[in-house]
């Protein structure tokens, strides 16, 4: 076998590979056919015969006359050089032979002569040619065979030509050759069995078939035809068998060959008739065939059965008898008839249904597998599984292929419903599997980009439908639309997927696939891209210019408008690209503002529009705003570059009431340009128009109290004034900017300064105003609060109304010509007058014990996964509503606890006075219980879109109340009462924090963490009580200044560099820090957007504590090794000092940190240098926390052998730590507890044999005294070890002297343990492996010269570490060793040979 030629090889490689095959000659599989051209061919070239083809010859295409020549210009000839003309022959002849011109075979074609016919005019008639009919007389008739494609007119021709052959007379038949004369077929016969090319007799025998006489028009024709005929057959039978092959080749060499392919394949045509002619001539019969009549309506003979008799008695009986004059059944096929029968009956099946067997109505519904619907339903079908109702996703997307829009439009509405149920949740019960995942995984996305690209009306709406439920979640703008006006609910998470799947594929790949995908030039396919995120997908096959070109030309109705417009605020949520592509495609955004955000329109009533466009869409709004929301530039252009401030002058300064348009879309369009103003002001934009439309705004203040009145509170309403709050509030944030801070930040970010910032053009005198408004607003809503249906009426307006005082307090605590004096006061007057009423409320205590059945935190099962979320496409997973008892619930107290903690904490930091007053609401007995179950979540939960979103704004109510208890705790004289309660939750917190809040992590780390007021134990006697618990645990004295009393004691004076040195540690990205400053601190010019970033994971790690020691292994055992800087000492000893506190006081912190995770780091500080665990910090925080290590309750959760975080495996950990021993330990004592307390029994045996087997060298340095051992030396020793090769290399080691009592003393009791085990073990379910070794070592352990350990491993008894050796020995074997003894030891006493 030859190879193929490679990439790389040359052409002398190629040449070699030709040389090869040609000398195996070996038959090509490719033969190169060369066409020649016609005009080049020579004469006599011949073609394959074309035997099956049944053309019909027709010369309309060859002209009666030749064409006329048009005379040319000169042109002068010049022959080849290498073709010279033979002298001889004449030109003329030459051109002779290479005619194949008709003319050139029939050279002698004689007219009969016809002047002396009569020649008849065609007969006038009064009908129409052809006859007029209608359809249905047609359908009685009988089809021909060849009329399946033939036109009406065609078929009448047909017939009437028919009925003229069958009128002809009989005379007029031609008689068959062998009628004529006889001896004429005999040689004939006697030409074809020579070889000859004399035609076959059959049919084609009667008459000429080349001859038709067509344009012969007298009543003579057939008799003309018969004479010409039998004239050729005459001087056929006059040559000779030889002659007649010699003219044979000449017309084979002058004519065309595609005539002569088209003259044989005429033998062909009748060729079984011809054949059986042929035979019965042979036989000497002679065949007389006349044409029958054949009428143009033949009545059916009698028992005349309809196609395949035999087939319609074997198949069932049909419940209609076909008739041959219905449509299309000419030719019945029964099988194919079968779905007309009655349905089988249904199966009942008792396993439970998959997705391969579900089934769906027409209306999305699953339908139950042994549902009995009618077929009148139209749900049945004569596929798969007939006799079950419905259709399953397969069959759907078969329909959505179909030809016909109509089915297509079908399938994809079916879908669209099948998506919004299962997105609801009413197929998580029932299916095995998620329908979006199938869909997905199907290529339903591209179907739909595919079925947008469609020329149909009713298919374009049904796929705008059907990915409008798709990348839409039902629920998820609702919410976040609820929870705009919440403490910081302007930003929010983009809704794109984590990459970590991508990023473990592109692990597996090589760099040169990695260079590829990253570089801009290749793009990755979409199918590519949708695989790991559906909205990128969707925008790499260009789905915005489609859209918006269904927008601009083809105006489609407003429900497909709508469609549209909630697929693009998806897409703008995915992330900052997304948005920007969005605002970047070609008059997209245009389009949107001129045809759905006009200044004027025609008025439109209540009820459905017809269309959309030119009236002004709250939705078009609605994504603007989402625009925005994605960037500073996104908004500055789009407040500048697209006239939105004439729109929002147009829909702000009119009330809803008073838009020509329905109230609900009017309610919605002033909400959505209310929070379009209110994200620009985030920025520190549209202060101009602030100030243009101040008397608007004042007007609407004014009309609040009395439109509060009006009962029932209507939530379209109540929504849009929390925008017109939420308004006010950035306007009043964006006031507190000064060009002081611009300049700052100019000269701060050098790298940020292209951006330009606009400063606000809001001043505090603009804004100062708005509070006398806004604060009778705020009474009035709290009335409501002891009627419950009323107060959840209000929806977020008390909130709003709320954080609004704080940002007027904040801003107002911040301008340069501030009077002390009058802002206490109007601070003490707001405590007084609302604050403190409030807080004395009997309904308000209620609120504080709703947190907890709300939380997230304290019930995760209230935020998992909702059952089709899949990890291309992000949602939120509120399909069916948030339940009152949760997070966003109607129920839910958080988002006014969390907006009056903010106001509190304002008016304590402007006033510390009213800290005692205020700081009651942390004595609530709802919030203790709420904190005691935040406090002993030891583990992050697994992150979902929507538990992240949660999370969020739950910590946000833990922080501020952690904020309040801190600012509490430093004025008090006395420790706080729950100081360790707030210690507890701070240090929870730190640890969950999310993408987004970095100053909320540093903020942490500053205050509450490391304050020494929530750590009461170093005050109160925390320190001996730790001295007096290991003296009660470990039952041993310990030198001054080493206890673990004193390390707590100095640590807690050390708070102080402790806390530096994680600030320095648990760094925070910078960018993401300022970011989340200017987002908490209401900095406007600071922030570049409000979307956060992905939430992938906490932002600390869970073990933190241990990021110093950490950062100081990488730093020495990186590639490149770097010496320790000087301070290296301090940053260890201050982390073990924490992590030693957190330890001893603070254990739940550190829960969700494994031991084995902790001995790991704790090993690593000993891998930092040669000699840096010797130094008295390092040796005496290690102890300590390696005896706490060492307790019962924490070695029952040591477990070394499952998967440890940031950690690749613990074997590889442990050899790098015994060849760090090995080398520079110098028998440390704490240095080998560490080596000694992996090496239990109830570890995996691999760490023993990496010791024993590739390290027992390190044995004489592990000098560790039994009675240091920190763990009990039964750990060591029970179970016996099973190990075949262990037990021999700790048998080796004892016999080779390598492990000895002085150097190692634990290992030496173990290792005697397990071999006397072994060697007097009578297990009957051992192997002969086994019990051959243990004879064997029992009898080397006979005859070892070392009586010392012969004893040993023979008198072994019990472990008992208070005897030297470490163990008991016994003065006598039992007898059943003794026996065991004697049976090994006899043979070797009397054969005598006790050396061998």
């Amino acid at each position: 076998m030859l190879s193929r030629p490679k990439p790389g090889e040359s052409e002398v490689d190629l040449l070699r590979f030709q040389n090869q095959f040609l000398s195996s000659g070996t038959t090509p599989a490719v033969r190169i056919a060369r066409k020649v051209n016609k005009k080049d061919r020579c004469a006599d070239e011949e073609l394959p015969i074309l035997q099956d083809q049944r053309d019909v010859v027709t010369l309309d295409k060859l002209p009666d006359l030749p064409p006329t020549l048009v005379p040319a210009p000169p042109k002068r000839a010049r022959p080849s050089p290498r073709f010279k003309l033979p002298e001889d022959q004449d030109p003329e002849e030459r051109l002779d032979q290479h005619d194949r011109h008709i003319t050139a075979v029939f050279t002698k074609i004689i007219e009969h002569d016809t002047s002396a016919m009569a020649v008849t005019m065609p007969l006038p008639s009064g009908v129409a040619f052809p006859r007029v009919f209608h359809r249905s007389q047609k359908a009685t008739q009988e089809k021909t065979p060849t009329s399946g494609k033939r036109s009406i007119f065609a078929q009448e021709i047909a017939a009437r030509r028919k009925a003229e052959a069958n009128n002809t007379p009989v005379q007029m038949s031609i008689p068959a050759w062998g009628q004529q004369d006889g001896s004429l077929t005999t040689e004939a016969l006697g030409l074809r069995e020579q070889g000859s090319c004399v035609p076959e007799t059959g049919k084609s025998s009667q008459g000429p078939r080349l001859i038709t006489g067509e344009g012969l028009q007298s009543e003579d024709a057939q008799r003309e035809i018969q004479t010409i005929h039998e004239e050729n057959l005459a001087k056929l039978h006059a040559l000779g068998p030889e002659e007649i092959l010699e003219e044979q080749q000449k017309l084979l060499a002058q004519l065309d060959p595609s005539l002569i392919a088209f003259l044989k394949s005429q033998r062909s045509t009748n060729g079984q008739a011809g054949v059986e002619g042929m035979e019965e001539q042979k036989s000497g019969t002679v065949v007389h065939e006349t044409p029958k009549e054949e009428p143009v309506e033949p009545p059916p003979p009698s028992g005349y059965k309809w196609k395949q008799p035999e087939l319609a008695t074997s198949a069932p009986e049909l419940p209609v008898t076909p008739q041959k004059e219905w449509l299309h059944m000419d030719s019945v096929e029964l099988e194919k008839l079968q779905w007309t029968q009655d349905l089988p009956p249904l199966r009942r099946q008792k396993t439970q249904e998959g997705m391969q067997q579900a089934r769906f109505s027409l209306q999305g519904e699953l339908l139950a597998p042994d549902a009995d619907l009618p077929t009148h339903l139209g749900l049945h079908h004569h596929g798969e599984e007939a006799e079950r109702a419905g259709y399953s996703l397969q069959e759907i997307f078969h329909l959505a292929r179909s030809q016909i829009s109509q089915q297509r439009a079908l399938a994809l509405q079916v879908l669209a419903r099948i998506i919004s149920k299962a997105q609801g949740g009413e197929f998580g019960s029932q299916l095995t599997d998620s329908v979006l995942r199938l869909l997905l995984d199907a290529g339903f996305l591209f179907l739909l980009r595919f079925s947008l690209d469609d020329n149909v009306d009713s298919v374009i709406a049904a796929a705008a439908w059907a990915l409008r439920a798709l990348l839409v979640a039902p629920g998820d703008e609702e919410l976040l639309d609820n929870t705009f006006s919440w403490y910081q609910g302007v930003a929010v998470f983009p809704l794109m997927p984590c990459q970590e799947e991508e990023e473990e594929e592109e692990d597996e790949e090589t760099p040169a696939e990695k260079a590829r995908k990253k570089s801009p030039q290749e793009t990755r396919p979409p199918p590519d891209l949708a695989r790991h995120d559906a909205v990128k997908g969707l925008l790499a096959t260009q789905l915005l210019p489609r859209l918006r070109y269904l927008l601009e030309v083809t105006y489609p109705s407003p429900t497909v408008v709508q469609d549209i417009l909630a697929v693009l605020i998806r897409v703008a949520r995915h992330s900052l690209e997304s948005a920007t592509k969005v605002l970047e495609c070609p008059r997209l955004i245009d389009t949107l503002v001129r045809e759905f955000l006009p200044s004027s329109w025609s008025p439109v009533g209540e009820g459905p529009i017809s269309r959309l466009h030119g009236v002004p869409c709250a939705a078009a709004m609605k994504l603007l705003r989402v625009l925005a929301s994605a960037g500073r530039n996104i908004s500055a252009r789009l407040m500048s570059g697209f006239d939105l401030r004439s729109r929002l002058c147009r829909f702000v300064s009119e009330a809803p009431q008073e838009l020509a348009m329905p109230i609900q879309e009017a309610e919605q369009l002033n909400t959505e340009s209310f929070r379009l103003w209110a994200v620009a002001a985030t920025y520190g934009q549209g202060g101009d128009l602030y100030r243009e439309l101040y008397p608007v705004l004042i007007r609407a203040l004014q009309a609040l109290p009395q439109e509060l009145s009006i009962r029932p509170h209507s939530r379209l309403a109540m929504l849009r004034i929390s925008a017109l709050i939420t308004l006010l509030t950035h306007m009043t944030q964006a006031s507190s900017s000064s060009g002081t801070e611009l300049h700052a930040l100019a000269s701060n970010n050098p790298t940020e300064s292209n951006l330009s910032p606009v400063p606000p053009s809001v001043t505090w005198v603009q804004v100062s105003g708005l509070r006398p408004l806004v604060e009778p607003i705020l009474q009035q809503v709290l009335k409501e609060l002891p009627q419950p249906d009323t107060w959840r009426a209000l929806a977020s307006l008390p909130s709003a109304c709320l954080l609004y005082l704080a940002a007027h307090y904040q801003a107002w605590s911040q301008q340069p010509k501030l009077c002390p004096g009058e802002c206490l006061q109007d601070v003490e007057r707001i405590s007084k007058e609302l604050v403190l009423p409030l807080l004395s409320q009997p309904a308000f205590q209620a609120l504080w014990d709703s947190l907890r059945p709300c939380s997230p935190l304290c019930n995760p099962l209230s935020c998992a996964p909702a059952p089709e979320s899949v990890p291309n496409l992000v949602s939120l997973g509120c399909g069916g509503g948030c339940p009152p008892l949760s997070l966003a619930g109607s129920s839910s107290a958080f988002p006014f606890l969390t907006s009056l903690l903010s106001l509190i904490n304002t008016l304590v930091r402007i006033h510390k006075g009213l800290c005692g007053q205020l700081a009651s609401v942390l004595a609530t007995p709802g919030l203790q219980d709420y904190l005691l179950h935040c406090g002993a979540a030891s583990r992050a939960p697994r992150l979902t879109p929507f538990l992240a979103w949660a999370l969020r704004h739950e910590y946000h109510l833990q922080y501020l109340v952690l904020t309040l208890a801190q600012r509490t705790a430093g004025l008090r004289p006395d420790p706080m009462p729950d100081a360790i309660l707030y210690h507890t939750v701070a240090l929870t917190l730190v640890s969950h924090l999310l993408p987004g809040s970095e100053s909320l992590a540093h903020e942490l780390l500053l205050g509450p963490v490391f304050r020494p007021e929530f750590l009461p134990e170093g005050a109160s006697g925390g320190p001996e009580a730790a001295d007096f618990s290991d003296k009660l645990n470990l039952g041993s004295s310990r030198r001054p200044g080493s206890g673990r009393g004193a390390l707590l004691a100095e640590a807690c004076r050390d708070l102080p560099s402790i806390r530096g040195c994680y600030l320095a540690h648990c760094t925070l990205p910078y960018p993401a820090l300022l970011h989340s400053q200017a987002l908490y601190w209401g900095q406007t010019l600071h922030i570049p957007s409000l979307l956060l970033p992905v939430p992938k994971e906490p932002l600390l790690p869970a073990d933190w504590p241990f990021l110093p020691l950490i950062h100081l292994y990488h730093q020495a055992s990186g590639p490149v090794s770097k010496a320790l800087p000087s301070s290296s000492l301090g940053t260890a000893t201050r982390a073990l000092q924490w992590v030693l506190v957190l330890e001893s006081w603070r254990p739940s912190s550190l829960r969700a940190v494994p031991p084995a995770a902790r001995l790991a780091r704790l090993m690593c500080v000993f891998l930092m240098d040669s000699d840096f665990f010797r130094e008295a910090p390092i040796q005496h925080h290690i102890t300590a926390l390696l005896s706490w290590l060492c307790q019962p309750q924490a070695q029952s959760l040591l477990k070394l052998d499952c998967p440890l975080p940031g950690l690749a495996s613990f074997p590889d950990l442990y050899t790098s730590f015994l060849e760090h021993f090995e080398a520079v330990s110098f028998g440390d004592s704490l240095f080998g507890m560490l080596v000694l307390l992996p090496l239990q029994r109830r570890y995996s045996v691999t760490l023993r044999l990496s010791l024993f087997g590739e390290h027992v060298g390190a044995l004489r340095a592990l000098g560790l005294p039994l009675t240091q051992l920190p763990v009990s030396l039964e750990n060591y020793i029970a179970p016996p070890e099973d190990n075949l090769e262990l037990l021999k290399l700790y048998f080796q080691a004892l016999v080779m002297g390598t492990l000895c009592p002085h150097w190692c003393p634990v290992l030496y009791a173990v290792a005697v343990a397990h071999i006397n085990s072994f060697i007097f073990s009578q297990d009957p379910k051992s192997s002969d492996v086994v019990v051959a070794a243990s004879k064997w070592m029992l009898q080397k352990t006979w005859l070892l010269a070392n009586e010392c350990l012969k004893q040993h491993l023979l008198y072994y008894k019990l472990p008992n570490v208070a005897l030297p050796e470490g163990f008991e020995l016994y003065t006598q074997l039992p007898p059943l060793r003794q026996n065991r003894l004697q049976d090994v030891t006899n043979g070797l006493v009397k054969d005598g040979v006790p050396g061998s």
